[in-house]
């Protein structure tokens, strides 16, 4: 059973990017996958703003992310980019933490004007952590609805999109693990 890091960069109590990522992570678990959701909002703040990459928070973090098969990571869209509190997540994780790694990055907001946010945003991001970026997603933010049960999705089309992405994210895992092996 392949290990998955799903990590949240949104800091809202109640996220349609939360909402989406727990959706994923409920999909890959009826795939058999084993999934751990991190979110900004589980670390200690003082080990974010001071930057203590040596926190025991932050050390764990690293350890299951550099553990895992495959990552995926999302975060609502704020100033055209992702959110400062995921920026503050990724500063203190070891430059390599996502190195040799499917990630599948995906992005929520509440305009067609920030569709490129992921790939001019959140891809570099990735890169710059070494992970092997896979094709990303964006949801605009109509097209979820937080009170759904089960997909939290309002339209057929972007549920088949997302199920598209993430067996492609499952495609690429399985076959990274047998390279590895």
């Amino acid at each position: 059973m392949s290990h998955i890091v799903i990590l949240s960069g949104s800091p809202s109590a109640f996220s349609r990017s939360d909402k989406v990522l727990k959706y994923l992570g409920e999909l890959l678990e009826k795939e058999r996958f084993s999934v751990q959701y991190i979110s900004v909002k589980d670390v200690p703040p003082e080990d974010l703003i001071y930057g203590k990459f040596d926190s025991p928070a932050i050390e764990r973090i690293s350890y299951d992310i550099q553990g895992a098969a495959g990552v995926i990571i999302g975060s609502p869209v704020y100033k055209a980019a992702y959110s400062g509190a995921l920026k503050t997540l990724i500063d203190v994780l070891p430059q390599d933490a996502f190195k040799n790694k499917p990630v599948f990055p995906l992005m929520t907001g509440g305009s067609p004007a920030h569709l490129l946010a992921v790939e001019f945003s959140l891809k570099p991001l990735i890169a710059s952590l070494k992970g092997h970026c896979l094709q990303g997603l964006y949801v605009l933010d109509s097209q979820i609805d937080k009170q759904l049960e089960g997909s939290p999705f309002l339209e057929d089309e972007i549920l088949s999109r997302t199920k598209k992405r993430l067996h492609e994210f499952i495609s690429a895992v399985n076959n990274n693990r047998l390279v590895a092996i």
